[in-house]
């Protein structure tokens, strides 16, 4: 059954947390009473494959909407969540999304790769401004993808900072690298949108080694990559897989710097690896709670108001409190300035923003007609003694070859 998140009038807050000098009381731009729901569809993965991140995900987006309807909503306005479990079914994914739009959501948060890239034309011809927390670099460029939005870094942005980071600090020789990735649409992303030209560009040798869903043991994978010479694994997968991969390496003696790409570089991958993920550096988009930054000061206090505590909260989280946050803030800009909330509106909303602060939790946003891409820069992490502590400060995406 569709679950809602539902709340009364508010008010919105925090200038350098994007909504600060929001005002109740806008009257809608003309399409409903000032009090009308505003509703915002959502899939989440709960109980499919990529759960052990998807389900932190989706805690933050609904504790975003709680938070904002507790202090008033949008321009007065209550955000009406509607979502659903999709278990990272494309055709699921599919049939939530007519179902929500059919319902008259004007705004979309989507998931996995594999279903957003499925539903781009469809989205398009709609004209719902959706975000993903596929970070796939198709999904950024308006000719392919006019209203899909990219609110951290892509993964094949992520990839490049990575093999980047690897050939600066090699030394001498050639750098062997295995990519390790989901037997998915969403694990070839990196490689498949300029990684692997980009790899070649630095002088990099790279293979990839598909790591096949629900396996327990990747002694196979592992014995090749030894064979392979690499010194350096990078992991684009669900930190379940990785913390399985990590246990096996360290069981078998592999000496190889490992690399986590965006959706395993969390807590959940230091909680389920143990000791065998000390020393594994992350690409982070989105800065954990213990990171004390304004944007997780909210987060922190919010959760703390709920009697909830950030144990077991992940960078996940973060990601998509913040997330939904970009799109609230655009919705709360056409209102505003009393334009109907309508998604070609929200969408050319989008489009001003620059530089947009978002509370020190990752690098300001900067959306153009052009170019949907609207972070391009993370920290470097790296697990020192059980935590994810900060290896870099903000670091761009080199560009393509």
């Amino acid at each position: 059954m569709t679950r809602r998140q539902n709340a009364g009038p508010i008010r919105l807050l925090a200038a350098a947390l994007l909504l600060a000098s929001a005002a109740c009381g806008g009257d809608g731009g003309g399409d409903g009473a000032a009090d009308a729901d505003i509703k915002v569809g959502a899939i989440f993965d709960l109980t499919g494959p990529t759960a052990d991140v998807g389900t932190d995900y989706a805690d933050g987006m609904r504790g975003y909407a709680d938070w904002m309807n507790l202090r008033g909503g949008i321009e007065g306005r209550p955000i009406d969540l509607i979502y659903q479990d999709y278990a990272y079914q494309v055709a699921r994914a599919e049939q939530l999304y007519s179902q929500f739009v059919n319902e008259g959501v004007v705004v979309f948060m989507g998931w996995g790769t594999g279903d957003t890239e499925a539903l781009r034309l469809r989205i398009t011809e709609d004209e719902i401004p959706f975000s993903s927390a596929s970070l796939s670099h198709v999904l950024g460029d308006p000719a392919d993808s006019p209203y899909n939005f990219l609110v951290a870094s892509s993964y094949t942005d992520q990839f490049r900072i990575a093999l980047d980071w690897i050939a600066r600090n090699h030394g001498e020789g050639t750098p062997v690298v295995a990519l390790m990735h989901n037997a998915s649409p969403f694990g070839l992303s990196p490689s498949r949108h300029g990684g692997v030209e980009f790899a070649a560009a630095l002088g990099i040798d790279l293979t990839l080694y598909e790591m096949p869903r629900g396996a327990v043991d990747y002694t196979a994978e592992f014995s090749r990559i030894r064979q392979s010479g690499a010194r350096y694994v990078v992991f684009q997968n669900t930190s379940g897989p990785a913390a399985v991969a990590l246990q096996n390496a360290r069981s078998l003696g592999v000496d190889a710097t490992f690399i986590c790409l965006n959706w395993c570089s969390n807590a959940q991958l230091v909680q389920l690896a143990g000791e065998a993920a000390e020393g594994v550096v992350g690409t982070i988009p989105y800065a954990p709670l213990s990171v004390d930054v304004p944007g997780t000061r909210v987060i922190r206090e919010y959760l703390e108001a709920k009697g909830e505590s950030i144990e077991g909260r992940t960078n996940a989280y973060t990601q998509a409190w913040w997330t939904f946050s970009i799109f609230a803030e655009a919705m709360k800009q056409v209102l505003a300035s009393d334009q109907e909330l309508t998604g070609a509106n929200i969408k050319a909303a989008l489009e001003t923003f620059t530089d947009l602060d978002m509370g020190g939790v990752t690098v300001p946003i900067t959306f153009t007609p052009t170019d949907h891409r609207g972070a391009k820069g993370l920290r470097i992490f790296r697990v020192e003694g059980g935590e994810w502590v900060p290896l870099t400060e903000f670091v761009q995406a080199p560009a393509a070859p």
